[in-house]
């Protein structure tokens, strides 16, 4: 199973509809890319200074479903919503590990 992380900082000021529109255009995915094993997303529910915005965290059987995924047809306008929308940062990260591994990585932090 590989987890893939997504966590964006947004630039003060983005609109609310913006966000919506992303959230909206993620949810949408699952039923269109088989690969998809998890999906979950959403805001930051803390808002402190140091929070990322918006995070997305979902899971594939393998790297090559992974990688079928990022080349997705549907994946792709979404992608370009992230890359384009006003942000400050974000980061990604996927692995290739078991849950409790995962959990006890995350812990160590």
């Amino acid at each position: 199973m590989v987890k893939h992380i997504v966590c964006i900082k947004f630039k003060p000021g983005i609109a609310e509809s913006e966000i919506a529109e992303l959230t909206k255009s993620l949810g949408a995915l699952p039923p269109k890319i088989p690969e998809i094993r998890s999906f979950e997303f959403g805001p930051d529910i803390l808002r402190t200074e140091r929070s990322f915005d918006f995070a997305l965290v979902a899971s594939y059987e393998d790297v090559e479903a992974l990688k079928r995924y990022q080349v997705h047809p549907d994946h792709l306008p979404v992608l370009a919503k992230v890359r384009n929308s006003p942000k400050r940062s974000w980061l990604w990260i996927s692995r290739s590990r078991g849950p409790l591994k995962w959990a006890t990585e995350i812990r160590r932090l």
